[in-house]
């Protein structure tokens, strides 16, 4: 998966979630503001991702992450 596929299968998971409207989102936008949710609405969406990418990621490392970019960052090296 290249990198702007990666992005927008998070950007699609995300507005999935949150009942959101996914050609709205870019990669650079702030998603807590974007799809107007809070810290723990934002680590349920983590736990989508991890099942999605089958992958597993520490919190610390999420630590500042608030873009779908950022966010990207994180998974692109475990995939």
């Amino acid at each position: 998966m290249n990198r702007d596929d990666l992005i927008q299968k998070l950007i699609e998971l995300a507005a999935k979630r949150f009942g959101r409207d996914a050609s709205a989102l870019k990669a650079d936008d702030d998603f807590f503001e974007k799809l107007g949710i809070d810290s723990f609405q934002a680590m349920e969406l983590m736990t989508d991702l991890e099942e999605e990418f089958d992958v597993e990621i520490p919190d610390y490392e999420l630590q500042g992450v608030n873009t779908f970019l950022k966010l990207a960052d994180v998974i692109e090296p475990r995939l």
